[in-house]
């Protein structure tokens, strides 16, 4: 399979996307796309694995020119009433979705988005209900372990502990994600004392603080929006939607923690926007970060849909709290977007069984398996 992606995306996608092959499918449906963020003019590369979810305006407007084009693109609103029975859906539906919260998506996407008359459905982080400028700590600690120096090390703060040597950039990716996993299983407080600690055990400044001193366009990049911000995105008429409140990985937190995450993040957003948020969005989104448990959660919270990071295409199925989306990055060229968007990408997946969707999309979260709050814990009442 090594030498069968790169044929795909090299040669078999352009043949099909330039006979129109993806236009011609008329599979039903809804594919549901997420971005991550548009990069900002004066923008110059800090990593690749750092950078690689946001794309250039550019390719944004590309983009949306083939999902006009090609597909009937929709608003958050549609889709929450067709998830309700109430609306049905046009032939070759799309729905935009973008993740985490990033200033660059006030900034750089809605003006791009509202040139185009188009609505978005954002899933921001409650780190973006505070008047603080603020980066995901997930982020801030690759940044970290990217700065520091080779050597070995141990870190041990607040009964948490760390260690491993950073050697070459590969070596320290992993690492860095050993560190995620277990940063996750605790409480933002420890969370932030470890972040704290480790800065100052390889005598580095706090990431945030070293770049927007000496990289303005981070602001931009990749801190996230402050309240304000947030005002004005949902006052520019795009919708918001859940993301937790640190983005953590939710399948690694206590079931009491994941689930405060979830439903405090739509009531510190509902606050801040007086907006009704109806949609979630998992952290990360795969298979190892969004367990059967955590879906069942979702449902329970009250949300009335809740989305996935993989998968994803027109022809999809759509089970309400694990919907599939397909996961835009700076490496995915046109046609590789038009496989995924028409479901092609999906398809082949499944005929050769490697999608890892399939578990999460059958699982049954009415089952006896599913998440029981505690009686200290209160759903929340949907709106």
């Amino acid at each position: 399979m090594r030498f069968v992606s790169p044929l795909l995306k090299s040669v078999v996608y352009p043949g099909l996307a330039g006979v129109g092959c993806f236009r011609l499918m008329s599979r039903p449906g809804i594919a549901v796309i997420t971005y991550h963020g548009v990069l900002p003019p004066g923008y110059k590369p800090i990593d690749s694995g750092f950078d690689g979810s946001l794309i250039t305006a550019q390719t944004f407007r590309q983009h949306l020119r083939i999902l006009q084009k090609n597909y009937q693109i929709i608003t958050p609103e549609h889709f929450l009433l067709w998830s309700q029975g109430k609306q049905e859906l046009p032939p070759r539906a799309a729905l935009l979705t973008c993740d985490d919260g990033f200033m660059n998506n006030l900034t750089e996407m809605v003006p791009i988005l509202q040139e185009e008359e188009l609505k978005c459905l954002f899933f921001v982080t409650g780190d973006s209900t505070t008047d603080d400028r603020t980066m995901l700590w997930h982020e801030e600690l690759l940044l970290l372990f990217l700065r520091a120096p080779s050597q070995a090390f141990r870190i041990t703060a607040d009964g948490i502990e760390l260690q491993g040597s950073l050697g070459p950039e590969e070596q320290r990716r992993v690492l860095w994600w050993d560190a995620v996993k277990r940063l996750s299983q605790v409480d933002r407080g420890r969370r932030d004392s470890f972040l704290q600690t480790a800065h100052s055990y390889f005598g580095l400044e706090r990431s945030l603080d070293y770049y927007l001193e000496n990289y303005p366009e981070a602001r931009r990049h990749f801190c996230l929006m402050t309240r304000a911000e947030l005002r004005q995105l949902a006052d520019s008429g795009m919708t918001i939607g859940a993301h937790t409140l640190t983005h953590s990985i939710l399948s690694q937190m206590p079931p009491e923690l994941a689930w405060t995450e979830m439903v405090e993040s739509r009531t510190r957003l509902e606050a801040v926007t007086g907006q009704r948020v109806w949609a979630f969005a998992y952290p990360f989104g795969d298979a190892y970060s969004v367990s059967p448990t955590i879906v069942s959660m979702a449902k329970q919270a009250g949300f009335e849909a809740a989305f996935l990071n993989l998968g994803g295409g027109l022809g999809t199925e759509l089970p309400l709290h694990a919907i599939p989306r397909v996961h835009v990055n700076s490496g995915m060229k046109l046609a590789e977007f038009e496989a995924h968007v028409s479901g092609f990408y999906e398809a082949l997946q499944r005929r050769t069984h490697r999608t890892p969707v399939s578990n999460l999309q059958a699982t049954d979260i009415s089952s006896s398996s599913a998440f029981r709050p505690s009686e200290q814990m209160t759903t929340p009442k949907t709106a």
